[in-house]
């Protein structure tokens, strides 16, 4: 079997770090892997590239991994931190010979068309590529599906008063933006050995698990190997790090595994 890439493209918070006018020791730091773009990951197959998400600094993080082409993109859910960065895919379908597939629920759907009007206007069929973003919306749930050859396993989350999607693809299983698995959930968790999970900051949130509640999940699915994401300026890299389980660590913008 050939082996697939994971790629973390952005691993913060929705107001990215470092915040706009912050000073803390964690939006001031020197280490690069406190650097934070907003949520985003890169699954590279045989059959091309898998985008989750499609956050703000989309080009900018396209750019810094060395990313030419997008293949097709999976949409957790419509906030603006996952969302507002799609007008960034307007080349790709130059490249691809055709429009961008989306996959994602109605939901999200209704959203892209609501926030980026412009790309279904009436005379937008006649635009070439690369005045707007030119997308194929293929309908998702809760049943697994395929993209570019890879089996595909949404599972239901609870983000608040929000309901989400965190992909599985094989035994690696990527879960952002949740505080609460829902009962069905657990089964799909099952097995899984690579284990990607929203851990926002120490304090609980509301949208969000904290770090001990992100642990107890850990302690719960026991993966071989577990990265925190979404995170905030709260989990400075090194010094939280130190204090984690063996086995779990925060993840970085750029970090990269094969699976």
């Amino acid at each position: 079997m050939e082996l697939r890439t994971f790629t973390f493209l952005g691993t913060g918070t929705s107001t990215g770090i470092p915040i706009v006018g912050c000073d803390c020791h964690v939006c001031t730091s020197a280490d690069p892997r406190n650097q934070r773009y907003r949520c985003a990951v890169l699954i590279g197959t045989p059959q091309g590239n898998i985008l989750i998400d499609t956050p703000p600094e989309l080009r900018l993080q396209l750019l810094r991994a060395k990313v030419k082409v997008v293949h097709a993109v999976l949409f957790t859910h419509y906030h603006a931190d996952h969302l507002y960065g799609l007008d960034d895919l307007r080349p790709i379908p130059k490249q691809l010979g055709a429009a961008v597939p989306i996959y994602c629920n109605y939901e999200v759907e209704r959203t892209i068309r609501q926030s980026f009007a412009y790309a279904f206007s009436q005379n937008a069929d006649g635009l070439p590529a690369g005045f707007i973003p030119k997308l194929e919306f293929r309908n998702i749930e809760e049943a697994p599906f395929t993209v570019l050859g890879q089996r595909v396993t949404p599972i239901p989350l609870i983000h608040a008063h929000f309901h989400v999607l965190g992909f599985r693809m094989g035994d690696v299983a990527y879960c952002t933006d949740v505080n609460k698995i829902p009962k069905e959930s657990w089964p799909l968790l099952e097995g899984v050995r690579i284990l990607v999970l929203d851990a926002l900051r120490y304090r609980p949130h509301p949208g969000h698990f904290s770090l001990d509640e992100a642990l107890e999940v850990v302690d719960r699915l026991k993966p071989e190997r577990t990265y925190f994401t979404h995170m905030s300026h709260d989990l400075e890299h090194e010094e939280t790090n130190r204090n984690l389980p063996k086995n779990v660590e925060l993840a970085y913008d750029g970090l990269s595994f094969r699976f």
